[in-house]
């Protein structure tokens, strides 16, 4: 970036910043804190007071104009900053030049072959308000703060820097237009943005405020504050980002898709963002993708991306939009209210904090077309509270793993493999407390390998629904309303959770179940059955299908009901109540351990085909005058096997 701008300043005493927060630092340490930038030359000078020599070094102490000339620099000269300035011309250095930072501003241009002193750049915005202004201003000037910015983020990287500091600066950037005078230019938010190069780290501070202006109806799409696009080895440290969702405008035909993100990374790879805080994003905050298709020959995946220490607020739709990459770590972030309707906007589509959802489709043939890839995702060590839909959903991808997050809603997983979700600690907030926690759902040759372990979930409605393709839920805690609701499962491992249910810990109602087990359970109901299983298996397509309850504890004194269902094998539980059987197709119940509490032991009624009661040992029942170990009712008694049943 060339820097010519030609003014006359007063020779008189210029205080750039008395913040102890400004300044080059130690290039080894570019964290530690910084030395003040403080112009405290008075004295005027001029280019033919200098003795400007090969291989020399030239402290600027005093106040040197230029004159608007352009200064021919010999080989090997560093201008070092010693409290002056230089201004009004240009410095072309022939070879081998450097300058101190300090010493740039958009009143001198410097040119040819020159790097910084430095490779940490602390920018100072008063001595860059000829460029770029601060505060509220117009949508022509805030598109120039936009190019003036990443112009300079380019240059000082042209010049071996490596490190941008900001400290007290609040500007507002149009990132909605389309800059390109090309005629048809396609929209690309991740253009318009403020891009950052390749092997570049800009560290904000509290005192940092970058804002979208407020979007127009001329680009309904939006765009980002902040973005890298074909850009590796960058990192964003600190600041604060402002969206426009209350402050834009919003169309008549808007479905929840308008607005911008604050973020785009696009085709980056080694990305590192930490510590930012993002608030109202009106199209969400992140927008994580990548050039091309996957199948395609320029497809350029983005990869090894860090979002860690952040806090999202309040942002439309979702804080993270993830549809193409790979090695991506989300950690220790917060997430506060996502989706929720606000002043003057709804909350948009999805709801969701974090939302993984790559395009894919399915050819003529049948054959999956995968447009985006999403796998090899962590997310970990997050808080989250008040989403409008939960605070993950994991719709496509795969070895994405979910654990240590502090959760306030819910996650729910579709079409997946290889996803694990564990050691998480779910407590309902607000709405959550009528919702489940977990959703296992998902089915087809896509969905495999998927877990949930080791969470601790409580105070919702439904614990965990496990809707899906061969998902092994295990070792959970759940106290909830209703503990494990099965719901269309198949292949389904469930086993060795510790349940506590004011309503049900395990029931399945209207559904199917097709070879499930489960199994090492221990359950408490303080609702009124232990396991509820009522309409399961009960079209004409399920007639051959199976599944296995054995070996849990039923902890209360609370019925097991089994109603109107086909082809359950209950075996080996310990059930400190009772078990009923009613409308019963291909139902076996032995070997378990009956203690009935003013109830009979096994209870059968209504009509049956092919039920089998075996080798159970059941407890003589309190209440023995009203009450029997087994109590056959059914209507069809030849459909019912009773062997070997003992009644102590």
């Amino acid at each position: 970036m060339k820097k010519l701008i030609y003014s006359f300043l007063f020779c008189s005493l210029f205080f750039v910043s008395c913040s102890t927060d400004e300044g080059v630092v130690n290039e080894q340490n570019p964290e530690s804190e910084p030395e003040p930038i403080i112009i405290t030359a008075t004295e005027p000078c001029f280019i033919s007071d200098l003795d400007i020599e090969t291989n020399s070094t030239i402290t600027i102490d005093c106040l040197l104009n230029l004159e608007g000339q352009t200064i021919e620099i010999p080989e090997g000269v560093t201008f070092a900053f010693d409290g002056g300035d230089i201004f009004n011309g240009t410095l072309n250095f022939s070879s081998a030049g450097k300058i101190a930072g300090e010493l740039l501003n958009s009143n001198v241009e410097v040119m040819g072959d020159v790097q910084l002193t430095s490779t940490v750049f602390q920018f100072v915005p008063s001595r860059w308000k000829e460029d770029i202004v601060e505060g509220e201003t117009s949508t022509d000037i805030a598109l120039k703060n936009n190019t003036e910015l990443e112009n300079l983020f380019f240059w000082i990287k042209e010049l071996r820097g490596t490190t941008f500091k900001i400290d007290a600066f609040d500007a507002y950037f149009e990132v909605t237009k389309v800059t390109s005078t090309t005629t048809n230019t396609n929209w690309y938010p991740s253009v318009e943005a403020i891009n950052l190069p390749s092997d570049f780290n800009l560290v904000m501070t509290d005192n940092t405020h970058l804002r979208i202006f407020p979007g127009g109806n001329y680009n309904l799409e939006g765009g980002a504050i902040l973005a890298i696009r074909e850009a590796s080895n960058v990192s964003i440290t600190g600041g604060n980002l402002h969206g426009d969702r209350d402050t834009r405008f919003y169309s008549s035909d808007d479905v929840g898709l308008e607005g911008s993100h604050l973020v785009v990374i696009n085709s980056g790879k080694n990305v590192t963002i930490d510590g930012v805080y993002f608030e109202n994003g009106s199209k969400g905050v992140f927008a994580i993708q990548s050039i091309g298709f996957s199948f395609s020959d320029h497809y350029n995946p983005t990869e090894s991306v860090i979002i860690k220490n952040c806090t999202f607020k309040d942002a439309r739709r979702m804080s993270i939009a993830l549809t193409d990459g790979r090695d991506i770590f989300i950690d220790g972030n917060t997430f506060i209210d996502n989706g929720l309707e606000s002043t003057n906007s709804d909350g948009g589509e999805v709801g969701y904090a974090i939302n993984i959802e790559p395009a894919r489709t399915r050819d003529e043939s049948g054959d999956l077309k995968e447009y985006q890839k999403v796998f090899d995702v962590t997310i970990s060590n997050n808080k989250e509270s008040g989403s409008r839909g939960g605070f993950l959903t994991a719709t496509i991808g795969q070895d994405i793993r979910v654990f240590d997050n502090n959760i306030g809603t819910r996650v729910v997983y579709s079409l997946v493999s290889n996803t694990k979700i564990y050691n998480n600690t779910f407590e309902a907030k607000d709405w959550a407390v009528d919702s489940w926690a977990i959703f296992c759902a998902g089915s087809g040759e896509t969905v495999f390998e998927n877990e949930v372990y080791d969470n601790s979930i409580n105070g919702y409605s439904a614990g965990i629904i496990v809707g899906s393709v061969g998902a092994s839920v295990y070792n959970n805690v759940i106290d909830c309303g209703l503990g494990i609701q099965l719901s269309n499962p198949t292949d389904a491992k469930v086993y060795n959770n510790s349940i506590t249910a004011s309503g049900h810990p395990i029931a399945a109602t209207n559904t199917t179940i097709n070879n499930a087990r489960i199994y090492e359970n221990t359950l408490k109901a303080n609702g009124s059955f232990n396991m509820y299983f009522v309409n399961v298996n009960k079209g004409d397509e399920e007639k051959d299908y199976i599944f296995e309850v054995e070996n849990n504890i039923f902890e209360s004194i609370k019925p097991v009901t089994i109603s109107n269902t086909t082809g359950l094998a209950f075996s080996d539980n310990t059930v400190n109540g009772s078990v009923q059987v009613t409308n019963a197709t291909n139902v076996t119940v032995s070997g378990n351990t009956i203690k009935p509490n003013e109830s009979h032991g096994i209870t059968l009624t209504n009509a049956h085909i092919n039920v089998s009661i075996l080798n159970n040992m059941i407890y003589e029942p309190t209440g023995a005058d009203r009450f029997v170990c087994l109590n056959n009712e059914s209507t069809t008694p030849i459909e019912v096997e009773l062997v070997n049943n003992t009644c102590n």
